[in-house]
């Protein structure tokens, strides 16, 4: 029933920008911790960042304060703001979902390329 869908993707040059989304429906959405994953090509799903239900924040060590999670509770959005992006962020990115039942979902993916 829960759908989750990333759009934003796409291709950017080192210290470039990009602003990925991620729309939810059937759920309530309120009550959800949301998240982004990556994964390169070849490696394992990585933790990005995700956000509490009260809006608390974690990242990953990677992060370096370059990519900033937030979330529009009132439009079922969830945002992931990529700056000073680096080839090392280049991954497919996923959205995530975890309800107040411990239900999880996923999102597609969207492919995210940092190169000259």
């Amino acid at each position: 029933q829960v759908q989750l869908v990333e759009s934003g993707g796409g291709s950017v040059q080192p210290g470039g920008s990009l602003r990925l989304s991620c729309a939810a429906s059937g759920t309530i959405f309120s009550a959800n911790v949301m998240g982004w994953y990556r994964r390169a090509p070849g490696k394992e799903r990585e933790l990005v960042a995700s956000i509490g239900t009260g809006g608390g924040t974690n990242y990953g060590d990677s992060v370096e304060g370059r990519l900033v999670i937030s979330r529009d509770n009132a439009k079922k959005m969830a945002y992931l703001q990529m700056n000073s992006l680096k080839p090392e962020d280049t991954a497919v990115y996923y959205c995530n979902a975890r309800t107040s039942g411990v239900m999880v979902y996923w999102g597609q993916g969207t492919q995210v390329t940092v190169s000259s």
